[in-house]
């Protein structure tokens, strides 16, 4: 059933792909719409994750939650830097925040998939990898990633 309505969706994004332009309704723009500026402490937040700093990434983080508390994205990022420093329930605050703000924010869904992991929680992890089953149209990384987390979550526990 999935299968088929991949198939289906594939068919019209193409045929959309190949439509003239000219079937926009009136008063529609045809210009692609811009996404919000992304603040400079969020740019400076996500450098520091990646850069494994977490406690630059909280200070940058903050600031810019406090420009845009309403932003999925920094909650998911504030909350994979509170688990990575060890202090879990600020880091299920912070996904729980981001899943409210958009329920099938895909990273957020991963994080706190691998964090119930972490907490010994594997049905609620396995909750998150059927989210993520159905946010992943078409697959996607953090499907993959949790999938592969619970699997050797299973087998650690086998032994």
């Amino acid at each position: 059933m999935k299968l088929n309505l991949r198939i289906a969706l594939l068919s019209l994004a193409l045929v959309l792909a190949f439509t003239n332009s000219d079937l926009l309704a009136a008063g529609t723009s045809s210009q692609p719409s811009r996404k919000p500026s992304v603040s400079q402490e969020f740019k400076a937040g996500q450098k520091a994750v990646k850069a494994k700093d977490y406690e630059s990434a909280l200070v940058h983080l903050s600031k810019a939650l406090e420009k845009d508390p309403n932003s999925a994205d920094t909650h998911n990022l504030l909350g994979y830097s509170y688990r990575k420093l060890g202090n879990t329930d600020k880091a299920f605050e912070h996904y729980r925040m981001a899943l409210r703000i958009n329920p099938k924010h895909r990273g957020a869904n991963e994080y706190l998939g691998e964090l119930y992991l972490e907490t010994d929680q594997l049905a609620k992890a396995e909750e998150r990898l059927a989210v993520l089953d159905n946010a992943c149209l078409w697959g996607c990384e953090e499907y993959d990633d949790l999938k592969e987390a619970i699997e050797k979550y299973k087998a650690e526990k086998k032994q």
